[in-house]
């Protein structure tokens, strides 16, 4: 954490949708200067004003022009930060150039991003230097990957106090949810697959479970790529298009604890549909609504979001369900109180850059995920300001 710094975590990307819903919440939640001093950044001062005055922001909130076309802006803002968080993607197209900036000044650095192929590159090319300088970089700071991740760790907590060991199998589950897909999350699928394209080697890495694994290949994990009844759970499930990158990070927070879940660790993500006739048409109907042409027309652009009352009205539900080597069972649920993609990310994001800043100074440079980084810390933060419970299941 850059010891220097003026602000405890600058916004970068203020103005745009989920920036200014960051900064919102920011301001909603902790004002500016008591408990938390925090800034806005982007490429424009006038709309920087404008998002200030629109959110009710203090007049006297710091705004600081930044642009990713010009590398002594965004270092001069890494500079000046704790933590910069930022929103500004694809990252496949805008990330690299933060990151570098954050690395070589200390700087905590947390995103939104589900790009497996750009946190494959810059955890290549800058995690030995974010642990000389310091900087603590952790990806997937949202809806992906926070519910999952913390998700699976509270689980694999609540295994060891009633099994005395972490469970080697556990599903991931959406039960529902109901919300918008980001725009900046299309986005962001779109900048991955123009990369593949153009490079037909990036494949493996982006369908291998263990790609952010640091080198560590683990056994033969589930395909989740249909529709398929669930033994375990006596349910009809259909695949998940968050599981691509959320797996990968749970894999890839498993590798950096150690190995707390087990070196013979099994983990996949899937949408129920029920049980029965019904329940297998429901999770048909899933697929569809997920991966099918009926998406057409759906996704908002980046910059664009749901209404106030669309994010309120928003929701999800998550069960971690694990087994045990000598086959007991457990589950947990995750929730959210708003939509996944905007209203519940902001804030989960938010509490993230906090906790890193506030709560784990302690935690060596690095590039991590939530888990292995914060982990309980920001759990307990999520359910005291985000609008997150993490239950057992009785």
């Amino acid at each position: 954490m850059n010891p220097n710094a003026k602000y405890d975590v600058v916004v970068f990307g203020a103005t745009g949708f989920t920036g200014r819903l960051v900064a919102e919440y920011l301001n909603q939640t902790y004002g500016n200067g008591k408990d938390v001093n925090w800034a806005m950044a982007g490429r424009s001062a006038e709309k920087l004003a404008e998002v200030r005055d629109l959110i009710g922001a203090p007049e006297d909130t710091p705004l600081i022009v930044a642009d990713i076309a010009d590398p002594a802006s965004i270092a001069d803002m890494a500079k000046l930060a704790k933590c910069v968080l930022t929103t500004v993607g694809p990252y496949t197209h805008y990330g690299e150039p933060l990151v570098k900036a954050c690395v070589e000044n200390g700087t905590d650095y947390v995103d939104l991003c589900g790009e497996v192929l750009f946190m494959r590159d810059m955890i290549g090319k800058y995690e030995d230097e974010a642990k000389k300088s310091g900087a603590r970089i952790v990806f997937s700071c949202g809806f992906d990957s926070i519910p999952f991740d913390l998700g699976v760790q509270f689980l694999q907590e609540e295994a060891v106090k009633k099994f005395g060991a972490p469970c080697p199998r556990v599903r991931g589950r959406m039960r529902a949810m109901q919300g918008t897909l980001s725009g900046g999350t299309a986005a962001s699928g779109a900048a991955t697959m123009e990369a593949v394209q153009n490079d037909k080697s990036l494949f493996m890495p982006l369908i291998d479970p263990f790609s952010l694994a640091g080198g560590f290949t683990g056994p033969e994990q589930p395909g989740g790529n249909e529709v398929l009844f669930d033994e375990a759970l006596d349910l009809w499930v259909a695949p998940f298009m968050m599981a691509v990158i959320n797996s990968k990070n749970v894999h890839r927070s498993n590798a950096l604890m150690g190995h707390a879940y087990g070196e013979d660790f099994v983990y996949d993500e899937m949408m129920i549909g029920g049980a029965g006739d019904a329940g297998k048409a429901a999770a048909e109907a899933a697929a569809s609504a997920q991966f099918g042409t009926d998406t057409s027309g759906k996704v908002p652009k980046p910059g664009e979001g749901p209404s106030k009352e669309e994010r309120e009205a928003g929701f999800f539900d998550l069960m971690v369900h694990g087994t045990s080597a000598d086959g007991g069972t457990l589950s947990v649920t995750v929730t959210g109180d708003k939509d996944p993609g905007y209203g519940s990310t902001s804030k989960m994001i938010s509490e993230a850059a906090l906790c890193l800043v506030q709560d784990k100074t302690d935690v060596p440079g690095g590039i991590y995920t939530t888990a292995p980084a914060m982990g309980a810390a920001l759990r307990q933060r999520l359910i005291d300001h985000a609008g997150l419970t993490f239950t057992v299941d009785s």
